[in-house]
């Protein structure tokens, strides 16, 4: 590695700190009876920020497929010291249920003054071989229904001067192979929350937009899918999921979590050839 490039890189970690230290303090009271729905929150992600939301006093409605599971979860906010925690199931895909689980949340809680947007649907880890059924069917669950669930959302957001928090990932802001349809409908979060933002801004909204770009985390399923797949480290998701509601208390408008992920996503513009040979090279793969 050059003289450049070491000073480039540790120029960027000093600013990328230097925002950490002066971002806005996170106050855990401001969270006691906080109006939260948190989707896909049976499992994974959404279930850890269940239970942070939870310890933290907040009233919560979950949302997910499977309805077993999320009145285990609801069940267990409920122990850890959740106002309220109730639970609706619902389809992502369908035309439906995105609006009436934000009705139903708004209805319980009387009003929201978090939206957090966390499901996926679930997509093979292969070489993509021209599905494009599943393809348009994943677009459905991880874009269409977020911007359906965030423009429903909207005014009780803006009644409550309230935050809207879209999980996203570092595959939002360069690709990778074996996720081509995962990786896709991440770039349109990304591309159509990063406009409403300015939107937002322009028009001097109550609401704020945080898109939180994570690197690869241990939930069950990540893991199952890339085991002895690729050599990429993985991280806690309850950290994970700490740090996400801390960025949508404080308001802020992006996170990286871990925090070189941030590092990461610049490298595919500053050297892209280095930067793929990286990313084909973290994958054990025999043609």
């Amino acid at each position: 590695m050059g003289t450049f490039t070491k000073i480039l890189l540790a120029s960027i970690c000093v600013a990328f700190l230097a925002v950490k230290w002066t971002s806005p303090s996170f106050n855990e009271e401001s969270l006691s009876g906080a109006r939260v729905l948190v989707t896909g929150a049976s499992t994974g992600i959404g279930e850890q920020m269940a239970y942070h939301y939870a310890r933290f006093g907040a009233q919560i409605v979950i949302t997910a497929r499977r309805q077993k599971v999320l009145q285990q979860v609801a069940e267990k906010c409920l122990s850890l010291g959740a106002q309220k925690a109730l639970y609706i199931a619902a389809d992502m895909a369908s035309e439906s249920d995105p609006d009436k689980v934000v009705d139903f949340a708004i209805e319980k809680l009387g009003g929201l003054d978090y939206l957090v947007l966390n499901h996926i649907g679930p997509s093979p880890f292969s070489m993509w071989e021209g599905d494009v059924d599943h393809t348009r069917w994943l677009m459905k669950v991880n874009f269409f229904s977020y911007i359906q669930m965030a423009w429903r959302g909207l005014a009780s957001l803006e009644q409550s001067k309230g935050s809207l928090v879209i999980v996203s990932s570092l595959l939002g802001k360069m690709s990778s192979p074996f996720v081509a349809p995962y990786t896709s409908t991440k770039f349109a979060l990304n591309g159509f929350f990063g406009a409403f933002q300015h939107e937002l801004a322009m028009k001097k909204s109550n609401v704020s937009v945080s898109i939180c770009t994570l690197g690869l985390i241990d939930t069950d399923s990540a893991m199952e899918k890339v085991r002895e797949v690729t050599s990429v480290p993985a991280y806690p998701a309850t950290d994970a999921a700490l740090n996400i509601i801390i960025t949508g208390a404080t308001r802020q408008s992006e996170l990286f979590y871990p925090w070189f992920t941030y590092i990461v996503s610049l490298t595919k513009d500053w050297f892209p050839s280095f930067t793929n040979y990286a990313i084909q090279k973290s994958y054990s793969y025999s043609p």
